[in-house]
């Protein structure tokens, strides 16, 4: 059995970005005062990028100029930069092909996440986009998720949400939704085990078995 509806995280889970994420901060923040680290800034993806740079940001002036920097390193690197992870493309055919109805949960924008999705030709895989604009209230508030299942009049139950951040995964689990963990993103094993994901994927190929494990409601013990 499969679940009739798997949501997915963007960054770090279908497409390798994460070089780009990094990149644009050290472009945005470079000669200010109080850069992020690395490992401070990644630790914050998959929230919002303006709470991520109020965190370092002087005053909201600030803020509004250093996202400006951000984006504009984002948006002419983008290309050269971004790629799918092995085997998501081989995925999301399988499951549309097999008949999964499927959206993405992301706390970019739409019009930045439906970019990628494009430039890579995966958007014609995904019957919703939910943006950080859907909701007023994101990962980890299990809003979005919440947003998306009744958006494809789905039963959390009968869905799962497939992220790699701990952000994800304590937005699926609030929801009520199966969740899988996936590896291959900035997260480890141990930073991801607090949000007690459903279940672990190491390999994308890992996936499909994990859904399949997960339909009609059955919830796989989390390992």
């Amino acid at each position: 059995m499969m679940p009739r509806v798997v949501l997915f995280d963007l960054d770090g889970t279908l497409i390798d970005s994460i070089p780009l994420i990094v990149a644009s901060m050290r472009h945005a923040f470079a000669g200010h005062p109080r850069a992020p680290s690395v490992a401070d800034w990644v630790a914050l993806i998959g929230t919002p990028l303006d709470g991520m740079i109020r965190r370092w940001a002087i005053d909201e002036e600030d803020v509004a100029r250093l996202k400006e920097r951000y984006k504009e390193h984002q948006w002419a690197h983008h290309d050269a930069m971004v790629r799918p992870f092995p085997g998501v493309p081989e995925l999301l055919a399988t499951l549309t092909s097999r008949g999964v109805r499927m959206a993405l949960v992301t706390s970019k924008l739409t019009p930045s996440a439906r970019r990628s999705l494009e430039f890579l030709g995966l958007l014609g895989h995904f019957e919703l986009l939910v943006g950080l604009e859907a909701t007023e209230r994101h990962k980890p508030h299990p809003d979005p998720v919440l947003h998306a299942i009744e958006r494809l009049g789905a039963d959390p139950r009968h869905a799962a949400f497939v992220g790699d951040s701990p952000h994800d995964i304590e937005a699926g689990n609030a929801a009520g939704v199966p969740t899988i963990a996936v590896l291959w993103g900035p997260f480890t094993r141990e930073e991801l085990a607090p949000a007690r994901p459903t279940a672990w994927a190491e390999r994308v190929e890992e996936i499909l078995p994990l859904l399949e494990g997960m339909g009609a409601g059955h919830r796989p013990q989390c390992g």
